[in-house]
């Protein structure tokens, strides 16, 4: 009897020793794991939602400087993450609804902008004293922010005079605007939109350098998810250590967190 639970005992042994995966098999199934988090997030960030962040601005009040954003590219864009490809989806640009967009600022390498869009394809669009009239009908933005003034500016009376004002970014837009002006307005041709910030006299927008094409649009910001009074310098690229050190402080000092914008939808 004895003999025969020894017996047992061993083969227990054996059986618990064989279930023990070795370290190298434990390596390698963290490695698996990690690989397919990737990859789903890949896929969110490539034609799901994508994380962005104020550096400007040109959307105030609607959008601050330091907003933290979600924004959906459901049925706008889908991409493929850390390349520049990207394949358009079947939904467009409403006239007034915010956009995130690749500007067609070549020499500053496309940047992403974020804007709303008020002008969509076949508008007739202009400006007058700072009122944006669209096919002749005056457009309630319930949303702009003037300054004080510039009702008699250029850039309050477009395209009217548009040759005053500075197409520094992108010159070929004077030759562009020209072609699509009839009879002092502005007609978005198919597959272009045109984009303009809130912040009505402080945006670098579609009056300065053009259209936006319909395969440059990336999606729509749907909720703030965090929001930071910090400097607009801060949130740019190439200050990576500036931004932490500013999220470092937010957690010490969490007034400088602007509490009453978290979870603010658009």
């Amino acid at each position: 009897m004895k003999a025969e639970l020894e017996d047992t005992d061993v083969r227990v042994v054996k059986v618990r020793g064989l279930s023990r995966p070795s370290a190298r098999d434990r390596v390698w199934r963290e490695v698996v794991s990690w690989f397919w988090v990737i990859v789903v997030f890949m896929l969110i960030e490539g034609t799901l939602v994508q994380a962005r962040v104020i550096p400007s601005g040109s959307m105030e009040p609607t959008v601050l400087v330091g907003d933290h954003l979600i924004v959906s590219r459901i049925g706008y864009d889908a991409g493929i993450p850390f390349t520049n490809i990207h394949v358009p989806l079947w939904r467009n640009p409403k006239r007034q609804q915010i956009m995130v967009f690749r500007a067609p600022l070549e020499d500053q390498g496309n940047p992403d902008f974020i804007k709303r869009c008020i002008g969509i394809p076949g508008d007739h669009l202009k400006i007058v004293e700072g009122q944006v009239y669209i096919n002749d009908v005056p457009l309630k933005e319930p949303y702009v922010s003037h300054t004080p003034g510039y009702a008699d500016s250029a850039v309050e009376n477009f395209p009217a005079r548009f040759s005053e004002l500075p197409l520094n970014d992108r010159p070929e837009w004077a030759t562009e605007l020209r072609e699509h002006t009839v009879k002092g307005e502005l007609v978005v041709p198919p597959g272009q939109y045109f984009m303009m910030g809130d912040n009505r006299d402080n945006s670098n927008d579609s009056r300065f350098w053009g259209f936006v094409p319909r395969d440059d649009i990336i999606g729509t910001p749907v909720v703030i998810y965090m929001s930071i009074d910090a400097p607009e310098s801060v949130w740019g690229p190439g200050f990576a250590i500036e931004r932490f050190e500013t999220y470092a402080d937010a957690l010490v000092h969490p007034s400088e967190i602007r509490w009453r914008r978290l979870f603010r939808t658009f």
